[in-house]
């Protein structure tokens, strides 16, 4: 058995953008099947690069990968996929995970030696190494799209829940341990992500700026002076607060709002 991909990553108007392990990341420079309606927004988003990216998961000697529940647009070759539950207790776990996170509660994975292609997307593609976060880290709300399907996910519970729950930030964030590579959606690209080390010291955001972070750092909602009066009057309220030693990953803009605003139409693709 074998297959041929035509015209797809090899086609004239595709780039590709970054490549770890069995992930790999196209981005379609145009969008030519446009109308003269909307051939003016398009021209204009491709100048300000809002542009349709892709993950490609190349299964072949790799580990398989999990993806995002909905996030598989086509597989071709030796591709068997499942629902990655182990049992009814997993199936309770997957469930109470999906239920306090935006994350789906069930993550299918794929194996085999063929291809996996995701959905296209106007977000940024980032492909994160687990090795450069000390093989641990916690991701913002969902910014998941896949991953090693060695690596294994769960929940980590903010240090402050009474603060947390004030400042609207949720109570739980997904956790990824092991070794391997994650991919993110991102609203921002990643030559504008700032990224931050800390040795035992603190880094205190006032918003949802954080993309990623070392698990290894304390994470809690704080108000932002000592005392309510005067985070009122400081007019900052409540922050995000990262303590001890570990990474930070940063947008320079809030998830909720996103560096690519631009919404096509179904004519516009």
């Amino acid at each position: 058995m074998s297959y041929r991909v035509s015209n797809f990553d090899s086609n004239d108007d595709v780039r590709k953008l970054a490549e770890r392990g069995q992930f790999s990341v196209i981005e379609w420079r145009r969008d030519l099947s446009t109308t003269p309606w909307t051939a003016q927004t398009a021209w204009f988003a491709a100048e300000m690069d809002v542009r349709r990216r892709q993950l490609i998961i190349n299964l072949a000697g790799g580990p398989g990968a999990t993806l995002q529940s909905g996030a598989m647009q086509w597989t071709v070759g030796d591709v068997q996929a499942d629902t990655g539950v182990k049992g009814a207790g997993d199936l309770v776990g997957k469930m109470f995970r999906g239920a306090v996170s935006q994350d789906s509660m069930i993550k299918p994975e794929y194996r085999g030696s063929g291809m996996v292609v995701c959905e296209p997307t106007w977000q940024h593609l980032l492909l994160v190494d687990l090795a450069a976060w000390g093989n641990s880290v916690v991701l913002n709300d969902g910014l998941f799209l896949a991953c090693d399907a060695d690596i294994k996910d769960s929940l980590q519970r903010r240090s402050n829940l009474t603060s947390a729950v004030a400042g609207n930030e949720g109570l739980f964030n997904l956790r990824l341990d092991g070794s391997g590579v994650v991919a993110l959606e991102s609203p921002c690209p990643e030559q504008e992500i700032v990224f931050i080390d800390l040795e035992n010291d603190e880094l205190k955001v006032d918003g949802n700026y954080a993309l990623l972070w070392s698990s290894s750092l304390e994470f809690s909602v704080e108000r932002s002076g000592k005392s309510l009066i005067g985070s009122a009057v400081g007019g900052e309220g409540l922050v995000n607060v990262y303590r001890g030693t570990g990474r930070v990953m940063l947008a320079p803009m809030q998830p909720s709002t996103g560096c690519n605003t631009y919404a096509p139409t179904p004519t516009d693709v």
